[in-house]
């Protein structure tokens, strides 16, 4: 059965909040604004509001690296970053104007957008895998994705709204083998038969730390679930009216990400530090390095295409498994959804370039 209004309601409301603990969560309560410095003598920039889906953290580290080392700034542009967290929603401030650009999830928000006549848009993917991932014990005999259909798993309402949705019609998932996940994993920790959900780039750390030991990492993306994912959305008002502003903004992104993956990230790290203080030095060092182990941003496509690449056929093929697991309606015209016209264009198409 697609999903009814109210789940849409909680998809759409709720996404940005599906991998982070308690204490994520008070971090995000008085998160300041970082800003783009104005470049002395020149013309004035054109201030641009980015919200983010959470609080600051590596995986949003390449918008951060474009605040700090003044690329944004070299394109015109003076980038507002304002975090999300548990009680700010950024994704309804988007259609009405509070805010020009906003950092998705995944792709099905924005599918479900076209079917509920929200007028935002895709402009860029910087990662071509979404990190969701199901983490399991060691030696545990669980050695093929196929395995956990046998173990109990922690899901979280909105994971059952939508990825395992996925995990249930494409491998054959059980509802029956799922028990709440409440982004604490003691219940994981003490249960060698039991698997969690979380991030690929962050969660094995924390679990590494409070449970004693490194996790099995299933990555959806590599199991068939290739969602873009840390989307940049806008209205398309904005697309149709001012493409220069969007452009500039999809480029300067695009380099701050290939600069924070490929050069020195610790002028976007301490930004990100001064957004989430408790954001430490050990979680920072293993969710960049786990961003670039697991190809997060990189892909066949951004070979050619550069980061933040998008292709129709890419998004075709996913909109159909949403299709087959009764999230998305089959007449849905996901060209809505997104434009091409500000990626592809070969930038960073390969470290260094």
């Amino acid at each position: 059965m697609p999903l009814d209004q109210t789940l849409v309601l909680v998809w759409l409301t709720l996404m940005s909040i599906t991998r982070r603990t308690a204490l994520g969560l008070a971090a995000s309560l008085a998160t300041p604004l970082l800003a783009t410095p104005a470049l002395v003598g020149a013309q004035p920039l054109r201030r641009v509001v980015f919200g983010t889906n959470w609080i600051a953290q590596p995986e949003h580290g390449g918008f951060y690296q474009a605040v700090a080392d003044g690329t944004y700034a070299r394109l015109g542009l003076e980038v507002v970053i304002r975090p999300g967290g548990p009680q700010v929603n950024n994704r309804i401030l988007l259609p009405v104007g509070q805010i020009d650009f906003f950092m998705g999830g995944n792709l099905i928000p924005a599918f479900l957008a076209v079917e509920n006549n929200i007028p935002t848009m895709i402009v860029a993917a910087m990662f071509q895998k979404e990190p969701q991932a199901i983490f399991v014990h060691p030696g545990q005999g669980l050695d093929t994705f196929e395995s956990l259909k046998g173990i109990d798993l922690l899901i979280s309402q909105v994971g059952l709204a939508s990825f395992f949705r996925w995990m249930e019609a494409e491998h054959g998932f059980s509802r029956a083998r799922v028990r709440p996940y409440t982004f604490n994993s003691a219940p994981f920790c003490a249960n060698q038969r039991l698997g969690q959900q979380g991030y690929v780039t962050a969660e094995p750390f924390g679990i590494r730390r409070n449970c004693g030991f490194d996790p099995v990492s299933y990555l959806l993306a590599d199991h068939g679930f290739d969602t873009y994912a840390t989307t940049i959305e806008a209205r398309r008002s904005m697309v149709v009216e001012e493409p220069d502003v969007v452009r500039r903004f999809v480029e300067g992104s695009i380099r701050g990400w290939a600069s924070y993956l490929d050069g020195n990230p610790e002028p976007g790290n301490a930004l990100i530090k001064r957004d989430n203080p408790d954001m430490s030095d050990g979680q920072i060092a293993f969710s960049h390095e786990a961003l670039k182990r697991y190809s997060i941003l990189r892909s066949s496509e951004t070979e050619r295409l550069g980061i933040g690449a998008m292709t129709d056929q890419h998004m075709a093929s996913f909109a159909q498994k949403l299709v087959r697991s009764g999230i998305l309606k089959a007449d849905t015209d996901i060209t809505r959804a997104y434009t091409l016209a500000f990626v592809n264009t070969g930038l960073a198409a390969s470290p260094g370039r």
